[in-house]
């Protein structure tokens, strides 16, 4: 597994009002949620990424409006479609 270095300014660490470990456990959540919006992470790999359960990742997506189930219109129409 390759790892990510990310500076990032002591602002952004003071307007969070987090600790250090704090505030990079909710930036590897908040990428992994775009990922994981981008279909580039499956549910199960996005909270694995962020060091979640996949329950726990699943109810933070609802506390953020994202919805769990991403399918497209013509994925819609072949789950309607199906007897």
């Amino acid at each position: 597994m390759h790892t990510l270095s990310l500076p990032y300014p002591d602002d952004l660490l003071i307007t969070s009002g987090k600790s250090p470990q704090a505030l990079e456990k909710e930036l590897a959540f908040l990428l992994a949620v775009k990922l994981f919006e981008l279909r580039r992470f499956s549910l199960g790999k996005a909270a694995a990424f962020c060091n979640m359960g996949k329950l726990q990742f699943m109810f933070e997506l609802g506390r953020l409006e994202i919805p769990v189930i991403n399918l497209d219109d013509d994925q819609i129409a072949d789950e309607l479609n199906d007897d």
